[in-house]
């Protein structure tokens, strides 16, 4: 039995730090961990739980890495090196007091509530770090993401799995193309008009890469059988997010929203729409679900069919937290590259003007287009009722929260 497991491994589950940890815990000495007896006794400050002033000594009570709360010793303020998580625990405190007390200045020692809240919001932070680098490890995409909750204790949502394209579900197929063009340029001298021309559509972009069609007009890119390549003018949405982007957490009660850290230009391209491809009888039987749990994150695909429905509810990116607006600064587009199945459109984002950075990034979950654009793509935003029995496109009366001059009062 023995010889059949030669050359066999198993992943290890633990960290590098959290092996290292253990060596100190043990005493031992690793040379592949980088743990030597001269390091040996090195501790590093996972977080501050507490702090008091005795005459004119500051001390803190620090949590150290590795270590149960059990090992937490009260050090005074020249033992610590870690000045990020020094002005990180002030920058908390005084938010508290003024929060609490209206006043900034710390007190000589905290109360054990106060003292509590910045032990949470410390471990609040740390698990927002972990879920930004997990998020990051696991995108395809240029763009960068960022995770800041500065208003509340929330951490990181329990059920949700980031994918970068689309997911599909149980008796869904996606038809590859099976032609591309032959253009020498796409945008200056196509071949029969390109890819789009072949659907007898219009060439999407300019020679920036920004969208020049109406909303509601598809958009038909070069395909993995075309001759050109990578910087082929009439490929965008398939790069992916370019811009670095936040989660953030709003303090208007409409919980996680995407704010942008870069000034985004007029009709450029910034996100997709992913989530798991289901039918609409499955997204019947998901929306009842939903409607009870008073969220979900159905978008129908019904360009020309009302047969699919994206589902980003558990799989998706970073428009799963992209809030409502009845002003939005977001336009959808229909997307079509290596599917060409008018049942199954990509779903992109395209700012409607520019969008500075700092800015909330938002679109309008129940958008209406002109009909002369054969354009029909709706959202069953997390605030609506999607699937109610007799009734799939029933809505009822939610009132809306973006707060703009135009602001319509409800969501449907």
């Amino acid at each position: 039995m023995a010889e059949n497991l030669k050359g066999c491994s198993v992943c290890c589950k633990s960290s590098w730090n959290q092996l290292q940890d253990l060596c100190r815990l043990a005493k031992l000495s690793c040379p592949a961990l980088g743990v030597s007896k001269r390091n040996l006794y090195d501790f590093e400050v996972e977080y501050l739980c507490d702090y008091k002033k005795i005459r004119e000594q500051e001390y803190y009570l620090v949590k150290w890495r590795g270590y149960p709360d059990s090992e937490s010793t009260w050090e005074p303020r020249q033992n610590l090196k870690c000045v990020r998580i020094l002005k990180q625990f002030h920058k908390d405190l005084e938010r508290e007091l003024l929060r609490r007390h209206h006043r900034s200045k710390a007190p000589r020692h905290l109360d054990p509530n106060l003292a509590n809240y910045l032990v949470q919001k410390a471990k609040q932070r740390r698990a927002l770090q972990r879920w930004e680098q997990e998020l990051n490890a696991k995108r395809s995409h240029l763009g960068r993401i960022t995770v800041e909750n500065e208003v509340d204790l929330d951490g990181p949502p329990r059920a949700f799995v980031y994918i970068n394209e689309y997911r599909v579900g149980e008796g869904i197929t996606l038809n590859q193309v099976a032609v591309g063009c032959e253009c020498q340029d796409c945008l200056f001298a196509p071949t029969e008009g390109c890819c789009p021309g072949a659907s007898l559509h219009k060439f999407a972009y300019n020679d920036q890469g920004q969208v020049r069609l109406r909303a509601g007009q598809p958009i038909y890119e070069c395909n993995s059988r075309c001759r050109c390549g990578y910087d082929c003018p009439n490929r965008v949405v398939q790069k992916g997010i370019r811009y670095d982007l936040c989660i953030f957490r709003t303090d208007d009660g409409r919980g996680w929203g995407v704010r942008t850290l870069e000034k985004i230009r007029k009709n450029s391209f910034v996100m997709e729409y992913v989530g798991e491809i289901i039918t609409s009888e499955e997204a019947e039987r998901r929306g009842q679900i939903y409607d009870r749990q008073g969220a979900t994150y159905l978008f129908d695909l019904d360009y020309v069919e009302d047969v699919y429905t994206v589902d980003a509810a558990y799989y998706g990116n970073i428009s799963h937290f992209v809030n409502h607006s009845c002003d939005p600064n977001l336009q959808v587009y229909n997307v079509f590259i290596d599917n060409l199945d008018e049942r199954l459109p990509r779903i992109a984002f395209f700012a409607t003007r520019t969008i500075w950075a700092g800015e909330e990034l938002t679109f309008d979950y129940n958008m209406q287009v002109d009909p002369v654009d054969m354009e029909s793509t709706r959202m069953d935003s997390n605030f609506g009722l999607a699937g109610l029995p007799g009734s799939p496109k029933k809505r009822v009366r939610i009132e809306c929260k973006c707060g703009t001059a135009s602001c319509r009062k409800y969501l449907f």
